[in-house]
Parts: C-alpha cells; sequence; structure tokens
C-alpha cells in the first residue's frame, strides 16, 4: 500500500506540483482511501517529503549499483557524468519534483532526516575519483567534489529542465538527440578541463 501510495503521489506531484497535487487523485490512483494516505503519511507534507526521499533514495541506489573502481580516472568519471545525464533523461519526474521544492525554497526537504545521508554515494564515489586522479598526476590537487558535483548537476539540470524555452529562444532544438549528445560531451568536456592538472 505505502508503494502505491508513493508511486501515485510521485505521479501527481511531478504532473500538478505541489500546490495543484490533490489526495483525492493520489488516493484513487494508488487504488486507495484519503484515510488510509493520511495514516500512512500524516498529511500532504509528509507525503511530499516521503515522495522527495523515495526519488533520491533511488537515484542513490542508482550510483551505488555504479562500479568505477576498474575504469581509469578519466574515463570513471566520464562515465558517471554520462550516468547523471542519463538519469535525468530517464527521470524526468525527478527534474519536476526538484522544480517544486526548489519553489518552496527546500521547506519539505528541511524537515527530512534522511535526505543529507542520501547524497553520500555519488559524492564518496567523486571523492574517490579525484584522490585516484590526483594521485596519478591526471586531475589537479585539491578539487572539491562538492563542487565538481554541483557542476555536473547544474549543466545537466539547467538544459533540461529549459529546454523548451531555450530551444524558442535559440531557435534550435535542444531537445534533439543529437544536440543532447553534444551537450553530455560539452558537460564532459567543461568538468575534465577544470580538472587539468
Amino acid at each position: 500500500m505505502r508503494r502505491r501510495v508513493l508511486d501515485a503521489a510521485t505521479r501527481e506531484f511531478a504532473e500538478h506540483g505541489y500546490g495543484g497535487a490533490r489526495v483525492e487523485r493520489i488516493s484513487r490512483r494508488a487504488r486507495t482511501v484519503d484515510r488510509s494516505l493520511y495514516y500512512h503519511f500524516g498529511s500532504k507534507d509528509a507525503l511530499f517529503r516521503a515522495v522527495l526521499e523515495d526519488v533520491y533514495e533511488k537515484l542513490g541506489a542508482a550510483e551505488q549499483a555504479l562500479d568505477l573502481s576498474g575504469l581509469a580516472p578519466e574515463a570513471g568519471l566520464r562515465r558517471l557524468i554520462a550516468f547523471t545525464w542519463e538519469y535525468y533523461l530517464a527521470h524526468p519526474e525527478f527534474l519536476r519534483l526538484l522544480n517544486t521544492e526548489n519553489l518552496h525554497k527546500g521547506e519539505h526537504l528541511k524537515g527530512s532526516k534522511r535526505v543529507k545521508a542520501l547524497s553520500f554515494p555519488l559524492l564518496s564515489i567523486l571523492e574517490g575519483l579525484l584522490a585516484r586522479g590526483a594521485a596519478e598526476g591526471r586531475f589537479r590537487e585539491g578539487a572539491d567534489p562538492v563542487h565538481i558535483y554541483i557542476t555536473i548537476a547544474a549543466l545537466g539540470y539547467f538544459y533540461l529542465s529549459n529546454r523548451y524555452t531555450l530551444s524558442r529562444f535559440l531557435g534550435r532544438n535542444l531537445d534533439a538527440k543529437g544536440a543532447r549528445e553534444r551537450w553530455l560531451e560539452h558537460i564532459t568536456g567543461v568538468v575534465l578541463d577544470h580538472l587539468q592538472p
């Protein structure tokens, strides 16, 4: 039941945002009643927080499944950047939910006891790659894994969340497969160039 409600709520919040989401529609999608939803989650706020934690947890699980230990640092970083980009493409609901939470200035995540731990897998992977790269003389010393993470996330997130308006404004179809492939090359180049010793 909890899983059905979380899945239904994820779709509802992604489609309608926090303000437009309706508990009645979530209950209907989950094939339950409103009372059951409140029993399991307590409130719409708590349900939205649970949805955010769930999508972050899924991202963390996917990141942990990456095994970059056998790759050279540059190859590992290329794979990590591609993974992040491909994850955003495959999970548009993730970006929509983040957009909604940012409109609310992170209020729902502020009440989360789990969200900080959920950022650990990617930062841990990045720290390992950067340390190995620096030890081998391939990356510069002292690169901040948080800055690298924000760079990768920002370049992917901004492009995808604004591709429709940017396409109109710039007169170029940024949603075309070739355009998306070139943007992944650009993100990769920006990060690797920054890390040159």
